[in-house]
């Protein structure tokens, strides 16, 4: 009995000096020399370890590989290991990282989709971003609200995609709701054709009311629009800028987006245009002027007349 109390104890004493010991491993400060964005893979507890060992998160060595997995186990009630983008801070303990690994956000990326491009040119950028998975098709133009979108990695560009058109949808449904009903801008679809036009024509926050004020009165009196950015869409088919300036042969050409040869609005949108594009048909400025030119200074200049543009016009070629 004396020798079987005594082995007792011996074992008791080196459970207590493992259990010690295995707390500092576990909550040491660990290895990793700086802050660090680490993909966790799918797998058991030994396919996490090995990759955080490999990412240089953990030590290698028997004790830090023990105590991991003892952690692992005895902690299993508060959760399992997730599969995903983790920031890591410099230093982290085992017991920091497999908090980390159940309970923190994973990282978020950003991608900025500005206002005025293309259905071309988004896609550009969604097939640019990092760490996005899969292919998308071509979308319908303007069908995708300009603003900066959050993913995580591996988040499929399908479902990015289909994000950004739901974002439009309520918006354009919300700004539908809320606007000036105006005989001109008979549809959403309508409203969102002629922000694309105003968004394209300005980037003065101040000006897009009174240029969709010009569109929605000349629309009203039967007039063309007459807007170069509907004769670039044509030209280029909506796959970029033009790499020339227009010319009045370009005004020419027969296209149902070319509107200074059809009377009507172009069939879609010719852009991805903004909130504060769509605001501003959906609450235009007051007045009853039908031109505007660029004046020289970043802005235009408005008039009701003819005269009175053909003036705002000589005006322009004086300054240049």
């Amino acid at each position: 009995m004396r020798k079987f109390v005594i082995v007792l104890g011996a074992l008791l004493v080196f459970l207590g000096v493992v259990f010690v010991f295995g707390k500092s491993i576990y909550s040491k400060p660990g290895i990793l020399e700086a802050t660090k964005n680490v993909v966790i893979p799918k797998g058991n507890t030994n396919t996490v370890l090995s990759h955080l060992q490999k990412e240089h998160v953990l030590a290698q060595g028997f004790l830090n590989k023990f105590v991991f997995q003892a952690a692992v186990r005895i902690t299993a009630d508060q959760g399992a290991l997730r599969a995903a983008e983790f920031s890591i801070p410099k230093q982290a303990s085992i017991q920091q990282i497999l908090q980390i690994l159940r309970h923190a956000k994973p990282v978020q990326h950003e991608l900025m989709i500005p206002e005025g491009l293309t259905r071309y040119q988004v896609v550009d950028l969604i097939n640019q971003a990092p760490f996005l998975v899969g292919k998308i098709e071509v979308p319908a133009e303007g069908s995708i609200l300009p603003q900066t979108y959050a993913y995580e990695f591996g988040y499929s560009r399908e479902k990015l995609l289909a994000h950004m058109q739901d974002a439009l949808q309520k918006t354009l449904n919300q700004v539908w709701k809320d606007r000036k009903p105006l005989e001109a801008v008979k549809t959403p679809q309508d409203l969102l054709t002629i922000a694309s036009i105003v968004e394209k024509e300005t980037a003065v926050s101040r000006e897009r009311p009174m240029i969709a004020r010009v569109f929605i009165n000349r629309l009203q009196k039967k007039m063309r629009l007459q807007s170069d950015p509907t004769v670039i869409y044509a030209l280029t088919d909506g796959h970029g800028k033009l790499d020339r300036l227009l010319t009045r042969k370009d005004w020419e050409i027969e296209s149902p987006y070319n509107t200074y040869w059809t009377d009507a609005l172009p069939p879609t949108p010719i852009c991805s245009p903004g909130k504060a594009a769509l605001e501003a048909v959906a609450h235009p400025a007051d007045g009853n002027m039908i031109y505007f030119v660029a004046n020289g200074t970043g802005g235009h200049s408005f008039s009701s007349s003819l005269s009175e543009h053909n003036h705002n016009v000589a005006l322009r070629k004086q300054k240049k």
